[in-house]
């Protein structure tokens, strides 16, 4: 009958991988690299996305205009 599992042979490397990839957070170190893209991610990406919608806030309205109307509405 079909079914035989365990005539299937693993790669090695896909094998490894997929053992890293559930034992990631043992292996994890905080350097210099990791420490500085984390503040990125975390602070300064967010960060700069809310400064650039706070200073446009309200300057343009894209509702209701026709062509040849601007949308700038200062």
């Amino acid at each position: 009958m079909a079914g035989h599992n365990t005539s299937l042979a693993m790669d090695p490397a896909l094998v490894k991988y997929a053992n890293m990839y559930v034992n990631r957070h043992k292996y994890f170190r905080w350097t210099p690299r990791t420490a500085w893209l984390t503040f990125a991610y975390v602070v300064l990406v967010p960060s700069m996305f809310g400064y650039m919608g706070y200073v446009t806030d309200g300057k343009w309205d894209m509702r209701g205009k026709r062509r040849g109307d601007t949308i700038a509405e200062f």
